[in-house]
């Protein structure tokens, strides 16, 4: 008796695999058929921008003497973190086939300098690039196939992995500022709105 239930048992672990395995293998047809909700190219600019304005406003608010600073050897100073958020966008974007200005060059960017006005001029125009690329992009092209990275990977992904990078970068930043006492200038200005509001 004790071995045909476990037989059973047996029997019905196996048809339960093999279903996970061929509804795991089976390609998945959406169910959902509502328009998408959610506008990529619009989003992306939006947080872009955002970001974009966040670096820029904390690369103001850090005096100059301490954009080489770095929290440890093996670690990016502030102004290279600024300039590897403008450098990215060119590259990033040249995945798709943009083409960064004239004289860019990717691997000696992050060094090139240390001068706070030009890290504040290359967020601003690296900026300006990544905001005329992709308003330039129609939205097939936000579905248009890229092969060379991946079987079902298109410009679309290319837009969202620089999004995901410049806010991770961002969160670097600000991290950086903290550690040296430097309250974000954002943040400062709603605590300010917030203590004139209890007022």
């Amino acid at each position: 008796m004790k071995a045909a239930i476990m037989g059973l048992v047996c029997l019905v672990s196996t048809l339960a695999g093999n279903a996970l395995i061929t509804s795991a293998q089976a390609p998945q047809t959406p169910t959902d058929t509502t328009a998408p909700s959610y506008d990529m190219k619009a989003q992306a600019l939006l947080d872009l921008q955002g970001v974009n304005k966040k670096c820029v406003d904390l690369a103001q608010a850090i005096p100059s003497d301490k954009l080489t600073w770095r929290p440890s050897a093996d670690s990016r100073s502030f102004a290279e973190v600024f300039l590897h958020v403008a450098g990215e966008r060119y590259g990033i974007l040249s995945m798709m086939g943009s083409t960064p200005p004239v004289g860019f060059k990717a691997k000696e960017f992050e060094k090139s300098t240390t001068d706070k006005d030009r890290i504040i001029e290359d967020l601003n125009q690296s900026w300006d690039f990544a905001n005329k690329t992709i308003s330039d992009m129609s939205n097939a092209d936000f579905a248009k196939l890229l092969p060379k990275l991946g079987p079902q990977a298109n410009e679309g992904d290319v837009i969202y992995i620089l999004v995901v990078d410049a806010h991770e970068h961002l969160g670097q930043l600000i991290a950086y500022a903290r550690q040296n006492g430097i309250v974000p200038p954002w943040t400062v200005a709603m605590q300010k709105k917030k203590a004139e509001a209890a007022k």
